[in-house]
């Protein structure tokens, strides 16, 4: 008795790589044809001679096989993988020229000195950026410990309260969003810095850098709690739970990783953020274990300073800061998709 195999029409067989690869091909070889026959030249030409004619090939040869469907099906599908290729250009772009030019100022003694003994334009063995990373650590530490608890408030208020001024709240936090750096930092310099301190701090930056992410946190922290199935809720009130013990139990434990999510943007928002730290930190050159107390270095000022100076070894110096804030958003982004991923522990 014979059994009937199962098909997958959806996957490409190895006939129809092999005419893709040679469309590829005989697209690739035209386009190198037409940019040294023509006046056009440079990178820009390839790209967009080659994608006119893959598309134009796809089309050509899914309409001579199946008809004028197949034909628009590839060139829409030729539309969107470009569409994603233009997408990651710019990124790749951005992590190649960071790393190609940044490795070149990365001494040991980068991690483990400060500029307080030495200048941007020093030879690159003299000062580091240990300033720098703490000065931003604390920044963003500070920063989360204020803006997340503020914004996930805001969000279970929009969401679970729906109180009177909820539409006021919503409106303001949509409004804020859009609100520039250098407003943030003008507001803290005028109304606290000035009046009440009189003397640059980084809890005076990290007092600017709240402001930039609660609308962030709370914005992405109110689309996930309105995904947690009104079910959920109904069922903790059944079962003799209180409104606050079924959001504490069911609603927030559901929304957690949508929740860190929403806290892996707002440091995003933050993390290289230069405006108000020129105008509130005074950007020192040592490490300040103090953030209430004194001027406070942060890696987005080393880099505007540095670049400022202009010498060669300082402009190395800018991109290794550059690549080192790089990599500490990186490894944030990864920790917290981490415990995003966690089991919760009964």
């Amino acid at each position: 008795m014979s059994t009937v195999q199962p098909t997958r029409p959806w996957v490409a067989s190895k006939k129809d790589r092999i005419r893709e690869a040679l469309v590829f091909i005989g697209a690739a070889l035209f386009t190198f044809g037409i940019v040294e026959v023509t006046p056009m030249k440079g990178k820009l030409a390839y790209f967009v001679v080659f994608f006119i004619s893959l598309m134009a090939a796809n089309g050509t040869t899914s309409g001579l096989r199946f008809g004028i469907p197949a034909a628009k099906d590839a060139i829409v599908k030729t539309l969107v993988a470009f569409g994603a290729v233009i997408t990651v250009i710019p990124i790749a772009s951005i992590l190649s020229t960071v790393i190609s030019k940044g490795y070149k100022g990365i001494k040991p003694n980068l991690f483990t000195q400060d500029m307080s003994m030495a200048t941007p334009t020093d030879p690159l063995t003299n000062g580091g950026i240990l300033h720098a990373i703490t000065g931003t650590l604390t920044l963003v530490a500070l920063a989360l410990v204020m803006s997340v608890p503020l914004g996930i408030l805001t969000a279970l208020y929009l969401t679970e309260i729906k109180g009177r001024f909820a539409k006021p709240i919503k409106f303001l936090v949509q409004a804020m969003s859009g609100v520039p750096s250098i407003v943030a930092g003008l507001f803290i310099l005028s109304a606290v810095l000035y009046p009440i301190t009189k003397g640059y701090s980084g809890f005076m930056g990290a007092l600017a850098l709240t402001i930039l992410m609660i609308p962030t946190v709370a914005r992405t922290s109110e689309e996930v709690l309105n995904l947690i199935p009104q079910d959920l809720r109904e069922a903790g009130t059944a079962l003799g739970g209180t409104q606050w013990r079924t959001v504490a139990m069911i609603v927030l434990p559901a929304a957690r990783s949508g929740l860190i999510t929403a806290m892996i943007l707002g440091v995003a928002r933050i993390a290289g953020e230069t405006a108000p730290l020129l105008l509130l930190t005074g950007g020192g050159d040592k490490v300040n274990p103090n953030p209430f107390n004194g001027p406070m270095g942060s890696l987005p000022y080393y880099i505007w300073k540095s670049f400022s100076a202009g010498s060669e070894e300082a402009i190395t110096r800018a991109w290794a800061g550059l690549l080192v804030l790089v990599f500490l958003v990186l490894i944030l982004f990864i920790s917290a998709r981490f415990l995003s991923t966690r089991k919760v522990s009964r």
